[in-house]
């Protein structure tokens, strides 16, 4: 019989157990063979130690930026611009469609407006009174 398991913390084997089929389903049903992988950009302070950067994953022609994080600290000396560059760079090296992301109200959509992304959708009340956007860059 098959039975639906809750878990209220999810595993690196969970994530694969699910991913990985669905990636396989997706492969076969648009024929789609064309660069895929993840990436980091990450900062270090003097120490070495990882204090902020970026995460992104490619795979349809289009990069998705995942985290983005600038230390309080560093803040204002255009880390984040920097790092979003480099990012579009590798997204233009792989002759990729575009760059996608989401932000809530209460972070930056106007950073990345001012980087050449548009909203393309909104949830609203995600958080309670603030909303989540859905922003996208197109370089082809």
């Amino acid at each position: 019989m098959t039975e639906i398991v809750v878990k209220t913390e999810i595993t690196e084997a969970d994530e694969r157990a699910v991913r990985e089929p669905l990636r396989a389903h997706n492969r076969m049903k648009t024929g789609f063979k064309g660069p895929n992988g993840e990436l980091a950009l990450l900062i270090h302070d003097d120490s070495g130690n990882v204090t902020g950067g970026l995460t992104a994953r490619y795979g349809y022609q289009w990069m998705g930026i995942e985290l983005l994080f600038v230390p309080e600290a560093e803040r204002g000396k255009r880390l984040g611009t920097r790092l979003m560059q480099q990012v579009e760079s590798i997204a233009r090296d792989n002759s990729l469609t575009g760059i996608w992301l989401d932000t809530f109200a209460f972070q930056a959509r106007g950073f990345y407006e001012k980087l050449g992304f548009s909203v393309f959708g909104e949830i609203t009340d995600y958080p309670v009174t603030h909303s989540r956007y859905f922003m996208q860059k197109r370089l082809l």
